[in-house]
């Protein structure tokens, strides 16, 4: 494996039991994985255990025919419910209680995830708006405006129809929308004071 194989390659390797194709498949998209699951959890150590689940469903599920164009929203797919499945979890109602995401998401330097505010204030409060959106809306929303993943990539990954995405993202985004216009209103509120 010297040259660069593309992931339709690396799917046909790992299909017939190549390690070196799985190795190379982490590599190449252990981040997207990790970045994914951290914007949804905003923990890191869970995001870890939950990207290196997700990894082994992928050679759980080597087996089934997997093209190239679909690798990536396929691999987010099983994030997606790897994920979900951690939310139905006693280990998440448990931990939900003690752990402050907030506590983790600043003191996480080793999450390199890329911001979509320019000021850490903004960050913050932008992740704090997201959390409030309901869970569809803001995989969506994170899925799109993190990920940079298209409509019909989005729909792959969620398993809804492409109407349906853009339902959810026109949602969300008023949502948002209206979360800022108040958070101005309350800004030059108390600056007149």
């Amino acid at each position: 494996m010297n040259e660069v194989q593309t992931d339709d390659e690396l799917a046909a390797l790992l299909q017939r039991g190549d390690k070196q194709a799985l190795d190379t498949l982490i590599r190449r998209h252990y981040q997207l994985v990790f970045a994914y699951l951290y914007r949804c959890t905003g923990d890191y150590h869970t995001a870890c255990d939950l990207a290196q689940e997700t990894f082994v469903k992928l050679v759980r599920a080597a087996g089934t025919q997997v093209k190239a164009e679909s690798l990536k929203p396929w691999l987010l797919r099983i994030a997606l419910n790897t994920c979900r499945d951690y939310y139905r979890s006693r280990a998440y109602k448990t931990q939900r209680n003690s752990t402050d995401y907030r506590e983790e998401l600043l003191g996480s330097q080793q999450a390199e995830i890329v911001p979509l505010g320019q000021r850490q204030e903004e960050r913050e409060e932008l992740e704090e708006w997201l959390e409030t959106l309901p869970d569809y809306q803001r995989e969506t929303m994170i899925l799109r405006y993190y990920h940079d993943l298209r409509i019909k990539e989005i729909a792959e990954v969620t398993a809804v129809g492409e109407s349906t995405v853009k339902s959810r993202l026109k949602q969300g985004l008023d949502k948002l929308r209206r979360q800022w216009k108040r958070g101005q209103s309350d800004e030059s509120k108390s600056n007149k004071r």
